[in-house]
């Protein structure tokens, strides 16, 4: 009974708080909200430098190898 309580007192405190109206991390929210806003504002003015494209790889992998392998075998013969 003892460890059900102490598990439920961090969720009564939060409920306590949120039903006070006080928001716990508002403003870590909003200030990383900001930084955000301005990273983004700063990315817009500077033109953006094109990654070079990865080199193309025109061998079969995955699902598509496994498709050429069954379609380059015959069907099995009945016996």
């Amino acid at each position: 009974m003892l460890e059900v309580l102490l598990a439920a007192v961090p969720l009564f405190l939060l409920l306590g708080s949120l039903l006070l109206g006080l928001y716990p991390g508002c403003e870590a929210i909003v200030r990383l909200s900001e930084r955000i806003s301005a990273r983004s504002l700063d990315r817009s003015a500077a033109p953006r430098a094109r990654r070079p494209l990865p080199p193309r790889s025109f061998a079969a992998s995955g699902g598509l190898l496994i498709a050429f392998g069954h379609a380059q075998r015959p069907p099995p013969l009945a016996p």
